[in-house]
């Protein structure tokens, strides 16, 4: 499922508030993103639509939840930017992105534990 830049604005805020009512979402982000309570809507009913979130009705109004995980479309939206902008490869993304962010030396721990774990993997896959 393709998300545009402004549904996941949407997305973020009901995933982290749902369930919420239309006028929630227009409160919430109508000044800041500079979008009229219309457009927000549209990208409700969008968002429904593409089956992303699903609505119900409570009284007079609609409650929206999401309909799929965050880390899906986190996933499919990675997976996307990396045949994009870096043929597929993770290497050359991952690179930039440490070459080029700041990063705590928490951060910097955590990677740095996260590829120990990864070649102690590979390790184990060459001798194993």
């Amino acid at each position: 499922m393709q998300i545009s830049d402004a549904e996941w604005v949407v997305m973020n805020l009901i995933w982290e508030s749902q369930p919420v009512d239309a006028r929630f979402v227009i409160d919430q982000l109508a000044e800041s993103n500079d979008w009229s309570a219309a457009t927000i809507k549209t990208m409700l009913h969008r968002l429904v639509k593409k089956g992303a979130l699903t609505h119900q009705a409570d009284g007079k109004r609609y409650l929206y939840r999401a309909k799929v995980r965050r880390s899906d479309c986190v996933r499919h939206a990675s997976g996307s930017f990396l045949k994009r902008v870096f043929g597929g490869q993770a290497a050359p993304a991952l690179l930039h992105f440490v070459k080029n962010s700041k990063l705590s030396a928490d951060e910097v721990a955590q990677l740095r534990a996260l590829l120990d774990a990864k070649d102690q993997g590979n390790d184990k896959r060459r001798h194993g």
